[in-house]
Protein backbone atom coordinates (compact mmCIF):
# COMPACT_ATOMS: atom_id res chain seq x y z
CA UNK A 1 0.00 0.00 0.00
CA UNK A 2 1.58 3.42 -0.96
CA UNK A 3 2.17 5.68 1.97
CA UNK A 4 -0.53 8.08 2.41
CA UNK A 5 -0.01 11.61 0.63
CA UNK A 6 -2.19 14.59 1.34
CA UNK A 7 -4.27 16.34 -1.08
CA UNK A 8 -6.36 19.50 -1.30
CA UNK A 9 -9.10 17.57 -2.68
CA UNK A 10 -12.07 15.96 -1.12
CA UNK A 11 -10.76 12.26 -0.11
CA UNK A 12 -13.74 9.84 -2.13
CA UNK A 13 -11.91 6.86 -0.37
CA UNK A 14 -10.96 6.98 3.38
CA UNK A 15 -6.88 5.55 3.35
CA UNK A 16 -6.66 2.53 5.47
CA UNK A 17 -3.13 0.62 6.65
CA UNK A 18 -4.61 -3.05 7.87
CA UNK A 19 -7.60 -4.36 9.78
CA UNK A 20 -7.83 -5.70 13.46
CA UNK A 21 -10.17 -8.13 15.12
CA UNK A 22 -12.22 -6.20 17.99
CA UNK A 23 -14.86 -8.75 18.89
CA UNK A 24 -17.65 -7.13 21.00
CA UNK A 25 -17.46 -7.07 24.92
CA UNK A 26 -18.73 -9.64 27.27
CA UNK A 27 -20.52 -6.01 28.35
CA UNK A 28 -22.63 -6.41 24.77
CA UNK A 29 -24.89 -8.76 26.46
CA UNK A 30 -26.17 -6.65 28.64
CA UNK A 31 -28.01 -4.83 25.37
CA UNK A 32 -29.66 -7.54 24.35
CA UNK A 33 -31.31 -7.34 27.45
CA UNK A 34 -32.38 -3.87 26.63
CA UNK A 35 -34.13 -4.31 23.41
CA UNK A 36 -37.28 -2.92 24.29
CA UNK A 37 -39.46 -6.05 23.59
CA UNK A 38 -42.61 -6.61 24.93
CA UNK A 39 -43.66 -9.80 26.83
CA UNK A 40 -45.94 -10.97 23.54
CA UNK A 41 -43.66 -10.05 21.10
CA UNK A 42 -40.69 -11.74 23.21
CA UNK A 43 -42.69 -14.92 23.20
CA UNK A 44 -44.06 -14.41 18.92
CA UNK A 45 -40.40 -14.26 18.17
CA UNK A 46 -39.92 -17.84 20.01
CA UNK A 47 -43.18 -19.21 18.22
CA UNK A 48 -41.39 -18.11 14.95
CA UNK A 49 -38.54 -20.21 15.07
CA UNK A 50 -40.54 -23.36 15.81
CA UNK A 51 -42.46 -22.43 12.57
CA UNK A 52 -39.23 -22.36 11.01
CA UNK A 53 -38.23 -25.78 12.26
CA UNK A 54 -41.37 -27.29 10.88
CA UNK A 55 -43.28 -27.53 13.97
CA UNK A 56 -47.33 -28.26 14.17
CA UNK A 57 -47.62 -27.84 17.85
CA UNK A 58 -46.82 -25.28 20.04
CA UNK A 59 -47.23 -25.10 23.72
CA UNK A 60 -46.57 -22.22 25.81
CA UNK A 61 -46.63 -23.23 29.42
CA UNK A 62 -46.92 -20.92 32.96
CA UNK A 63 -45.18 -23.29 35.81
CA UNK A 64 -47.07 -22.23 38.30
CA UNK A 65 -45.87 -23.35 42.39
CA UNK A 66 -48.74 -22.72 44.84
CA UNK A 67 -49.08 -19.11 44.37
CA UNK A 68 -45.73 -18.35 42.60
CA UNK A 69 -45.00 -18.40 39.06
CA UNK A 70 -41.50 -19.64 38.63
CA UNK A 71 -40.53 -20.50 35.14
CA UNK A 72 -41.89 -20.13 31.19
CA UNK A 73 -41.52 -22.76 28.71
CA UNK A 74 -42.21 -22.70 24.69
CA UNK A 75 -42.34 -26.32 23.57
CA UNK A 76 -43.22 -27.18 19.85
CA UNK A 77 -42.61 -30.72 18.22
CA UNK A 78 -40.21 -28.93 15.12
CA UNK A 79 -37.14 -30.79 13.72
CA UNK A 80 -35.16 -30.32 16.98
CA UNK A 81 -31.31 -29.09 17.02
CA UNK A 82 -28.40 -31.29 17.40
CA UNK A 83 -25.06 -30.48 19.41
CA UNK A 84 -23.54 -28.10 16.18
CA UNK A 85 -27.10 -26.33 15.57
CA UNK A 86 -27.46 -25.70 19.22
CA UNK A 87 -24.35 -23.70 19.86
CA UNK A 88 -25.04 -21.58 16.85
CA UNK A 89 -28.72 -20.85 18.10
CA UNK A 90 -27.02 -20.06 20.93
CA UNK A 91 -24.49 -17.64 19.48
CA UNK A 92 -25.73 -14.16 19.18
CA UNK A 93 -26.19 -13.22 15.13
CA UNK A 94 -25.15 -17.04 14.88
CA UNK A 95 -26.89 -17.69 11.80
CA UNK A 96 -25.21 -16.07 8.46
CA UNK A 97 -28.33 -16.29 6.27
CA UNK A 98 -32.28 -17.31 6.57
CA UNK A 99 -34.12 -19.09 3.94
CA UNK A 100 -36.05 -16.51 1.92
CA UNK A 101 -39.34 -18.61 3.51
CA UNK A 102 -37.91 -18.49 6.96
CA UNK A 103 -39.59 -15.92 9.69
CA UNK A 104 -36.06 -15.48 11.15
CA UNK A 105 -34.21 -12.43 10.13
CA UNK A 106 -31.36 -11.10 12.27
CA UNK A 107 -30.11 -14.09 14.23
CA UNK A 108 -30.46 -12.23 17.42
CA UNK A 109 -34.04 -13.29 18.16
CA UNK A 110 -33.91 -16.17 20.73
CA UNK A 111 -31.51 -14.29 22.70
CA UNK A 112 -32.83 -10.87 22.86
CA UNK A 113 -36.35 -11.92 23.09
CA UNK A 114 -35.05 -14.24 26.04
CA UNK A 115 -32.96 -11.78 27.74
CA UNK A 116 -35.43 -8.95 27.82
CA UNK A 117 -37.52 -10.63 30.39
CA UNK A 118 -35.57 -13.41 32.05
CA UNK A 119 -32.10 -13.63 33.98
CA UNK A 120 -31.60 -17.15 32.79
CA UNK A 121 -32.23 -19.28 29.19
CA UNK A 122 -32.17 -22.50 28.16
CA UNK A 123 -32.84 -24.33 25.34
CA UNK A 124 -32.99 -28.29 25.41
CA UNK A 125 -33.62 -29.95 22.13
CA UNK A 126 -33.31 -33.40 19.85
CA UNK A 127 -33.30 -34.44 16.70
CA UNK A 128 -34.38 -38.05 15.25
CA UNK A 129 -31.19 -38.46 15.00
CA UNK A 130 -29.43 -36.55 17.94
CA UNK A 131 -30.45 -37.13 21.79
CA UNK A 132 -31.35 -34.49 24.01
CA UNK A 133 -28.77 -31.89 24.30
CA UNK A 134 -28.84 -28.38 26.58
CA UNK A 135 -27.36 -24.99 26.52
CA UNK A 136 -27.56 -22.11 28.85
CA UNK A 137 -27.50 -18.29 29.28
CA UNK A 138 -27.24 -16.82 32.44
CA UNK A 139 -27.03 -12.94 32.34
CA UNK A 140 -24.71 -13.13 35.02
CA UNK A 141 -22.45 -15.11 33.40
CA UNK A 142 -22.40 -13.80 29.75
CA UNK A 143 -22.03 -10.43 31.12
CA UNK A 144 -18.72 -11.68 32.34
CA UNK A 145 -16.86 -13.96 29.37
CA UNK A 146 -19.97 -14.85 26.86
CA UNK A 147 -19.90 -18.10 28.79
CA UNK A 148 -22.52 -20.28 27.83
CA UNK A 149 -23.30 -23.50 30.11
CA UNK A 150 -23.43 -26.99 28.30
CA UNK A 151 -26.71 -28.81 30.26
CA UNK A 152 -26.08 -31.66 31.69
CA UNK A 153 -27.36 -34.73 28.99
CA UNK A 154 -29.20 -36.72 32.32
CA UNK A 155 -31.27 -33.77 32.46
CA UNK A 156 -31.91 -33.03 29.01
CA UNK A 157 -33.72 -36.06 28.41
CA UNK A 158 -35.94 -35.80 31.71
CA UNK A 159 -37.64 -32.48 30.62
CA UNK A 160 -38.04 -34.11 27.16
CA UNK A 161 -39.97 -36.99 28.67
CA UNK A 162 -41.65 -34.98 30.47
CA UNK A 163 -43.14 -33.47 27.71
CA UNK A 164 -43.42 -36.69 25.16
CA UNK A 165 -46.83 -36.51 24.31
CA UNK A 166 -45.70 -33.08 22.58
CA UNK A 167 -42.25 -34.64 21.62
CA UNK A 168 -42.19 -37.68 20.78
CA UNK A 169 -39.35 -37.96 17.99
CA UNK A 170 -37.95 -34.55 17.70
CA UNK A 171 -38.46 -30.88 19.21
CA UNK A 172 -37.71 -27.71 20.98
CA UNK A 173 -37.87 -26.76 24.58
CA UNK A 174 -37.28 -23.09 25.45
CA UNK A 175 -36.87 -22.21 29.45
CA UNK A 176 -37.04 -18.76 30.97
CA UNK A 177 -36.32 -18.61 34.21
CA UNK A 178 -35.95 -15.79 37.09
CA UNK A 179 -38.62 -13.97 34.97
CA UNK A 180 -38.65 -10.64 35.97
CA UNK A 181 -42.14 -9.95 35.66
CA UNK A 182 -42.86 -13.21 37.51
CA UNK A 183 -40.84 -11.59 40.64
CA UNK A 184 -43.39 -8.55 40.74
CA UNK A 185 -46.82 -10.48 41.29
CA UNK A 186 -47.67 -9.76 44.73
CA UNK A 187 -49.14 -12.63 47.27
CA UNK A 188 -52.66 -13.31 45.91
CA UNK A 189 -52.19 -11.62 42.56
CA UNK A 190 -50.99 -15.02 40.62
CA UNK A 191 -54.49 -15.57 39.07
CA UNK A 192 -55.12 -11.99 38.15
CA UNK A 193 -51.64 -11.82 36.25
CA UNK A 194 -52.50 -14.97 34.95
CA UNK A 195 -55.87 -14.03 33.26
CA UNK A 196 -54.16 -10.44 31.86
CA UNK A 197 -51.13 -11.74 30.32
CA UNK A 198 -52.71 -14.88 28.85
CA UNK A 199 -55.26 -12.69 26.96
CA UNK A 200 -52.53 -10.31 25.48
CA UNK A 201 -50.88 -13.60 24.43
CA UNK A 202 -54.20 -14.92 23.11
CA UNK A 203 -54.43 -11.63 21.22
CA UNK A 204 -51.16 -11.21 20.07
CA UNK A 205 -50.57 -14.00 19.03
CA UNK A 206 -53.75 -14.67 17.28
CA UNK A 207 -53.50 -11.51 15.43
CA UNK A 208 -49.89 -11.78 13.99
CA UNK A 209 -49.84 -15.50 13.48
CA UNK A 210 -53.54 -15.69 12.24
CA UNK A 211 -52.46 -16.89 8.90
CA UNK A 212 -50.74 -19.83 10.21
CA UNK A 213 -53.17 -20.38 12.44
CA UNK A 214 -55.92 -20.43 10.09
CA UNK A 215 -54.80 -23.76 8.58
CA UNK A 216 -55.44 -26.86 10.06
CA UNK A 217 -51.59 -28.48 10.52
CA UNK A 218 -50.43 -25.99 12.97
CA UNK A 219 -52.09 -25.19 16.47
CA UNK A 220 -50.77 -23.12 19.63
CA UNK A 221 -51.39 -23.92 22.93
CA UNK A 222 -51.57 -21.87 26.26
CA UNK A 223 -51.66 -24.04 29.55
CA UNK A 224 -50.59 -23.35 33.30
CA UNK A 225 -49.22 -26.40 34.63
CA UNK A 226 -48.38 -27.48 38.44
CA UNK A 227 -44.68 -27.70 38.32
CA UNK A 228 -44.65 -30.41 41.04
CA UNK A 229 -47.85 -32.56 39.93
CA UNK A 230 -48.09 -31.46 36.10
CA UNK A 231 -51.19 -30.83 36.38
CA UNK A 232 -52.76 -28.11 33.76
CA UNK A 233 -54.77 -25.56 35.94
CA UNK A 234 -55.60 -23.61 32.76
CA UNK A 235 -55.53 -24.50 29.10
CA UNK A 236 -56.56 -22.05 25.83
CA UNK A 237 -56.07 -23.44 22.66
CA UNK A 238 -54.92 -19.81 20.50
CA UNK A 239 -57.77 -18.88 17.98
CA UNK A 240 -56.73 -17.07 14.33
CA UNK A 241 -57.88 -13.38 14.38
CA UNK A 242 -58.18 -11.87 11.13
CA UNK A 243 -57.73 -8.27 10.97
CA UNK A 244 -60.19 -8.86 7.41
CA UNK A 245 -62.35 -11.40 9.11
CA UNK A 246 -65.84 -9.08 8.37
CA UNK A 247 -68.87 -11.13 7.57
CA UNK A 248 -69.97 -8.55 4.86
CA UNK A 249 -67.44 -5.47 3.57
CA UNK A 250 -68.62 -2.08 5.01
CA UNK A 251 -69.17 -1.12 1.39
CA UNK A 252 -69.79 -3.02 -2.21
CA UNK A 253 -66.89 -3.07 -3.86
CA UNK A 254 -64.54 -3.96 -1.84
CA UNK A 255 -61.84 -5.45 -0.90
CA UNK A 256 -60.08 -4.23 -4.12
CA UNK A 257 -56.27 -4.68 -5.16
CA UNK A 258 -54.29 -1.45 -6.23
CA UNK A 259 -50.94 -1.97 -7.88
CA UNK A 260 -48.33 0.78 -6.73
CA UNK A 261 -45.37 0.65 -8.65
CA UNK A 262 -42.33 1.46 -6.31
CA UNK A 263 -38.77 2.40 -7.14
CA UNK A 264 -36.27 0.04 -6.05
CA UNK A 265 -38.94 -2.96 -5.62
CA UNK A 266 -41.28 -3.07 -8.63
CA UNK A 267 -45.10 -3.39 -8.67
CA UNK A 268 -46.41 -3.59 -5.05
CA UNK A 269 -50.03 -4.89 -4.16
CA UNK A 270 -51.98 -3.62 -1.88
CA UNK A 271 -55.83 -5.25 -1.22
CA UNK A 272 -57.82 -2.60 0.48
CA UNK A 273 -60.80 -3.13 2.91
CA UNK A 274 -63.51 -1.36 3.95
CA UNK A 275 -65.16 -2.49 7.22
CA UNK A 276 -68.26 -2.67 8.78
CA UNK A 277 -69.19 0.55 10.26
CA UNK A 278 -70.11 -0.27 14.82
CA UNK A 279 -68.26 -3.94 14.05
CA UNK A 280 -68.23 -5.80 17.58
CA UNK A 281 -65.70 -8.06 16.30
CA UNK A 282 -62.46 -8.93 18.10
CA UNK A 283 -60.89 -8.72 15.19
CA UNK A 284 -61.45 -5.08 14.43
CA UNK A 285 -62.39 -3.76 17.90
CA UNK A 286 -60.30 -6.11 20.09
CA UNK A 287 -56.76 -5.58 19.06
CA UNK A 288 -56.39 -2.43 20.43
CA UNK A 289 -57.53 1.55 19.42
CA UNK A 290 -58.61 2.23 16.20
CA UNK A 291 -56.77 4.97 15.00
CA UNK A 292 -53.61 2.43 15.70
CA UNK A 293 -55.31 -0.07 13.82
CA UNK A 294 -56.12 1.55 10.44
CA UNK A 295 -54.31 2.08 7.44
CA UNK A 296 -51.56 -0.69 6.34
CA UNK A 297 -51.26 -4.62 7.69
CA UNK A 298 -47.71 -5.56 6.64
CA UNK A 299 -46.48 -9.47 6.09
CA UNK A 300 -43.69 -11.04 5.53
CA UNK A 301 -43.34 -14.62 4.49
CA UNK A 302 -47.15 -15.15 6.01
CA UNK A 303 -46.35 -13.63 9.66
CA UNK A 304 -47.80 -10.18 10.29
CA UNK A 305 -45.08 -7.55 11.36
CA UNK A 306 -47.34 -4.06 11.17
CA UNK A 307 -50.51 -4.09 12.04
CA UNK A 308 -51.87 -0.69 11.24
CA UNK A 309 -49.98 2.66 10.58
CA UNK A 310 -49.34 4.80 7.62
CA UNK A 311 -45.91 4.30 7.33
CA UNK A 312 -45.43 8.50 7.38
CA UNK A 313 -48.02 8.42 3.88
CA UNK A 314 -50.53 10.25 5.70
CA UNK A 315 -51.60 11.12 9.56
CA UNK A 316 -54.53 8.82 11.62
CA UNK A 317 -58.10 10.34 11.58
CA UNK A 318 -61.10 9.20 13.18
CA UNK A 319 -63.04 8.67 10.21
CA UNK A 320 -60.51 6.19 8.54
CA UNK A 321 -60.97 3.83 11.42
CA UNK A 322 -62.55 1.55 8.83
CA UNK A 323 -59.50 1.58 6.44
CA UNK A 324 -56.98 -1.44 6.28
CA UNK A 325 -54.71 -2.71 3.83
CA UNK A 326 -52.96 -5.36 3.52
CA UNK A 327 -49.18 -5.58 1.45
CA UNK A 328 -46.91 -8.76 1.81
CA UNK A 329 -43.32 -7.38 1.68
CA UNK A 330 -41.10 -8.49 -1.33
CA UNK A 331 -39.30 -11.73 -0.92
CA UNK A 332 -36.39 -10.24 -2.41
CA UNK A 333 -34.31 -7.81 0.00
CA UNK A 334 -34.29 -4.04 -1.46
CA UNK A 335 -33.86 -0.68 0.00
CA UNK A 336 -37.53 0.69 0.24
CA UNK A 337 -38.80 -1.47 3.43
CA UNK A 338 -37.25 -2.68 6.32
CA UNK A 339 -38.64 -4.41 9.18
CA UNK A 340 -37.65 -3.78 12.52
CA UNK A 341 -35.39 -6.16 14.47
CA UNK A 342 -38.31 -6.86 16.98
CA UNK A 343 -40.34 -7.36 13.91
CA UNK A 344 -43.31 -5.24 14.96
CA UNK A 345 -43.52 -2.67 12.29
CA UNK A 346 -41.57 -1.55 8.98
CA UNK A 347 -39.93 1.76 7.84
CA UNK A 348 -39.99 2.48 4.09
CA UNK A 349 -38.47 5.44 1.97
CA UNK A 350 -40.52 8.22 0.42
CA UNK A 351 -40.26 5.73 -2.74
CA UNK A 352 -43.27 4.20 -0.96
CA UNK A 353 -45.71 7.20 -0.81
CA UNK A 354 -44.40 8.34 -4.45
CA UNK A 355 -46.27 4.23 -5.54
CA UNK A 356 -49.07 5.03 -3.21
CA UNK A 357 -49.67 8.09 -5.66
CA UNK A 358 -49.84 6.41 -8.51
CA UNK A 359 -51.59 2.71 -7.41
CA UNK A 360 -54.53 1.99 -9.25
CA UNK A 361 -57.02 -1.13 -9.43
CA UNK A 362 -57.74 -3.05 -12.90
CA UNK A 363 -60.59 -0.55 -13.76
CA UNK A 364 -58.36 2.36 -13.08
CA UNK A 365 -59.90 3.33 -9.93
CA UNK A 366 -57.17 5.15 -8.00
CA UNK A 367 -55.51 4.25 -4.36
CA UNK A 368 -56.61 8.15 -3.22
CA UNK A 369 -60.26 7.38 -4.23
CA UNK A 370 -60.27 4.37 -1.76
CA UNK A 371 -59.41 6.41 1.15
CA UNK A 372 -62.25 8.76 0.03
CA UNK A 373 -64.70 6.19 -0.19
CA UNK A 374 -63.43 4.80 3.22
CA UNK A 375 -64.10 8.14 4.97
CA UNK A 376 -66.78 8.59 3.27
CA UNK A 377 -68.41 5.23 4.74
CA UNK A 378 -67.20 6.27 8.35
CA UNK A 379 -69.34 9.53 8.10
CA UNK A 380 -72.51 8.21 6.54
CA UNK A 381 -72.33 5.67 9.14
CA UNK A 382 -72.17 8.00 12.17
CA UNK A 383 -74.78 10.18 10.72
CA UNK A 384 -77.08 7.32 10.70
CA UNK A 385 -78.99 6.58 14.14
CA UNK A 386 -78.23 4.82 16.74
CA UNK A 387 -77.80 1.02 16.87
CA UNK A 388 -78.95 -0.96 19.43
CA UNK A 389 -76.42 -1.85 22.44
CA UNK A 390 -76.27 -4.59 23.97
CA UNK A 391 -75.27 -4.79 28.01
CA UNK A 392 -71.97 -5.23 29.01
CA UNK A 393 -70.83 -8.07 30.45
CA UNK A 394 -68.28 -9.64 32.75
CA UNK A 395 -65.30 -11.48 30.74
CA UNK A 396 -65.33 -15.02 30.39
CA UNK A 397 -62.72 -17.27 32.31
CA UNK A 398 -61.47 -20.57 32.57
CA UNK A 399 -63.14 -23.39 31.88
CA UNK A 400 -65.01 -21.83 29.06
CA UNK A 401 -63.87 -23.10 25.34
CA UNK A 402 -61.53 -20.09 23.92
CA UNK A 403 -63.36 -20.18 20.84
CA UNK A 404 -66.46 -19.89 22.64
CA UNK A 405 -64.87 -16.95 24.81
CA UNK A 406 -64.20 -15.32 21.33
CA UNK A 407 -67.83 -15.65 20.34
CA UNK A 408 -69.09 -13.86 23.67
CA UNK A 409 -66.42 -10.79 23.18
CA UNK A 410 -67.59 -10.60 19.83
CA UNK A 411 -71.16 -10.38 20.39
CA UNK A 412 -71.19 -8.73 23.84
CA UNK A 413 -69.46 -5.68 25.22
CA UNK A 414 -67.39 -6.39 28.41
CA UNK A 415 -66.79 -4.27 31.47
CA UNK A 416 -63.32 -2.75 32.05
CA UNK A 417 -61.00 -3.77 34.27
CA UNK A 418 -63.15 -6.73 35.95
CA UNK A 419 -61.81 -10.09 37.07
CA UNK A 420 -64.08 -12.68 34.92
CA UNK A 421 -66.33 -15.51 35.55
CA UNK A 422 -64.73 -19.01 35.85
CA UNK A 423 -66.44 -22.49 35.82
CA UNK A 424 -65.02 -25.65 37.90
CA UNK A 425 -66.38 -28.77 38.87
CA UNK A 426 -66.84 -29.71 42.50
CA UNK A 427 -68.34 -32.16 45.15
CA UNK A 428 -72.35 -30.21 46.07
CA UNK A 429 -75.16 -31.86 47.57
CA UNK A 430 -77.08 -33.80 44.99
CA UNK A 431 -80.02 -31.53 44.71
CA UNK A 432 -78.09 -28.77 43.59
CA UNK A 433 -77.05 -28.63 40.28
CA UNK A 434 -74.78 -25.49 40.23
CA UNK A 435 -73.67 -22.84 43.25
CA UNK A 436 -71.77 -19.45 42.85
CA UNK A 437 -69.12 -18.28 44.53
CA UNK A 438 -69.18 -14.44 44.48
CA UNK A 439 -66.05 -14.12 46.15
CA UNK A 440 -63.80 -15.89 43.67
CA UNK A 441 -66.40 -14.94 40.83
CA UNK A 442 -66.80 -18.64 40.07
CA UNK A 443 -69.56 -20.81 38.86
CA UNK A 444 -69.34 -24.82 40.46
CA UNK A 445 -71.02 -27.20 39.11
CA UNK A 446 -72.21 -30.06 40.56
CA UNK A 447 -69.70 -33.36 39.49
CA UNK A 448 -72.06 -35.86 39.67
CA UNK A 449 -73.81 -34.85 36.46
CA UNK A 450 -70.06 -34.46 34.56
CA UNK A 451 -70.90 -37.27 32.63
CA UNK A 452 -74.08 -36.61 32.02
CA UNK A 453 -73.09 -33.76 30.12
CA UNK A 454 -70.22 -35.05 28.58
CA UNK A 455 -71.83 -38.02 26.80
CA UNK A 456 -70.25 -40.81 28.76
CA UNK A 457 -66.77 -39.18 27.40
CA UNK A 458 -64.17 -37.93 29.78
CA UNK A 459 -64.81 -34.33 30.97
CA UNK A 460 -61.92 -31.94 30.29
CA UNK A 461 -60.87 -28.25 31.51
CA UNK A 462 -63.56 -26.39 29.12
CA UNK A 463 -66.21 -29.12 28.83
CA UNK A 464 -69.83 -28.98 28.72
CA UNK A 465 -69.96 -25.64 26.76
CA UNK A 466 -73.59 -25.74 25.99
CA UNK A 467 -74.75 -25.76 29.54
CA UNK A 468 -71.90 -23.89 30.54
CA UNK A 469 -72.34 -20.45 28.12
CA UNK A 470 -76.19 -20.94 29.17
CA UNK A 471 -75.24 -20.64 32.88
CA UNK A 472 -72.99 -17.53 31.86
CA UNK A 473 -75.57 -15.64 30.37
CA UNK A 474 -78.09 -15.99 33.17
CA UNK A 475 -75.90 -14.84 36.07
CA UNK A 476 -73.69 -12.44 34.35
CA UNK A 477 -76.04 -9.92 36.11
CA UNK A 478 -76.00 -11.57 39.36
CA UNK A 479 -72.08 -11.73 39.91
CA UNK A 480 -72.49 -7.66 39.11
CA UNK A 481 -74.16 -6.72 41.80
CA UNK A 482 -73.57 -5.39 44.48
CA UNK A 483 -76.03 -7.21 46.92
CA UNK A 484 -77.73 -9.91 45.51
CA UNK A 485 -81.36 -9.51 45.98
CA UNK A 486 -84.49 -11.97 46.78
CA UNK A 487 -85.60 -12.19 43.14
CA UNK A 488 -81.92 -13.74 42.05
CA UNK A 489 -81.61 -16.11 45.14
CA UNK A 490 -85.01 -17.28 43.95
CA UNK A 491 -83.94 -17.59 40.16
CA UNK A 492 -81.01 -19.67 41.16
CA UNK A 493 -83.33 -21.90 43.17
CA UNK A 494 -85.67 -22.56 40.32
CA UNK A 495 -82.56 -23.16 37.41
CA UNK A 496 -81.06 -25.55 40.02
CA UNK A 497 -84.52 -27.08 40.37
CA UNK A 498 -84.72 -27.45 36.69
CA UNK A 499 -81.16 -28.52 35.76
CA UNK A 500 -81.11 -31.12 38.38
CA UNK A 501 -84.22 -33.07 37.17
CA UNK A 502 -83.39 -32.22 33.57
CA UNK A 503 -79.75 -34.25 34.77
CA UNK A 504 -81.72 -37.07 36.21
CA UNK A 505 -84.20 -37.48 33.63
CA UNK A 506 -80.79 -38.27 31.24
CA UNK A 507 -79.39 -40.21 33.71
CA UNK A 508 -82.50 -42.77 33.84
CA UNK A 509 -81.94 -42.53 30.16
Amino acid sequence: MPPYQHSADWQFEVPTTGTKRLPPAARYVESLTHQGYGFEAAIADLVDNSIDAGARNVVISFLRDDDRLVSLLVIDDGHGMGDDALDTAMTVGGREGYDESALGHFGSGLKAASLSHADSLTVISRTKRSPSTGRRWLTSRAQVDFACDIVDPGYCQELVDRYDGLIEWQGTIVRWDKVRAFDTITTGQADRYLNDAIEKLETHLGLYLHRFLAREDFNIDIVVEDVRTTEELDHRGVEPIDPFGYRVPGRTGFPRTYTAPVEGVGEVALTAHIWPPKSPLVSYRGIGPLAERQGFYIYRNNRLVQAGGWNSTRSPEGHLALARIALDLPTRPNDVFSLTVKKDGVTVTPAFARGLEQAVDSTGHTFGAYVQEAAVTYREAARRATEPQRKAVLPAGKGLDPKLRRTLRDELPELEGEDPIAFRWDSLPSDVFFELDREQREVRLNKEYRQVLNGGRRGGLNDAPVVKSMLYLMVNEIFQKERVRAVHTDNVALWNSVLVTAARCELER
